[in-house]
C-alpha cells in the first residue's frame, strides 16, 4: 500500500506543481521528495502507534490542525526551496499543493470502489515491520 500511496502522492504533487517557477526536472524531483516525506511521516505515526492522527487526516474535515498535514506542508516548502524556489514562493506553493494532495489521498481511503480497496486505514498497522503493538506486548511479557 505504501508504494501505491507514494506513486499517487508523487503524481498529485507533480500535476499540481506544473507551471511553477522550477523547471520540470526540479518539479518532478520535488514531487518525489515531498511524497517520500509524507509517507515517512505516516510510517512514523504508525510505528509510534498514532493511528488516530492518520485516521483523522484521511477521514476528518480539519486537516489544517493535523500534525501530519503540517509536517507535509513544511517539508514540501523545504524541498521546493532546496530546488531553488524562493522561501515566499515555496511556502505559497506548499500551502496550495498540500491540501489537494491530502484530499486526493483521502478520496482513495474513503472510496468504495473495488480498485481502491488496498487503501484501507485498518490495514496500515500491519504494514510496518515490527508492529509497535506486538513489540510492546512482548516487552511487557519480559517483566
Amino acid at each position: 500500500m505504501f508504494d501505491s500511496l507514494k506513486r499517487m502522492a508523487m503524481q498529485k504533487l507533480a500535476e499540481k506543481m506544473m507551471g511553477n517557477a522550477l523547471n520540470p526536472s526540479d518539479t518532478s524531483a520535488a514531487a518525489e521528495e515531498g511524497a517520500g516525506a509524507l509517507l515517512e511521516s505516516i510510517k512514523s505515526k504508525v510505528a509510534g502507534g498514532n493511528l488516530d492522527q492518520i485516521k483523522d487526516l484521511f477521514s476528518g474535515d480539519d486537516m489544517e490542525s493535523n500534525d501530519i498535514f503540517q509536517n507535509a506542508k513544511a517539508k514540501l516548502s523545504e524541498v521546493l526551496q532546496s530546488k531553488g524556489m524562493s522561501a515566499e514562493d515555496a511556502e505559497a506553493e506548499a500551502a496550495n499543493t498540500a491540501p489537494d494532495l491530502i484530499n486526493g489521498l483521502k478520496e482513495k481511503f474513503l472510496s468504495k470502489d473495488e480498485a481502491d480497496s488496498e487503501f484501507n486505514l485498518e490495514a496500515l498497522s500491519g504494514l510496518i515491520p515490527g508492529n509497535a503493538a506486538d513489540l510492546l506486548n512482548k516487552a511487557k511479557n519480559l517483566f
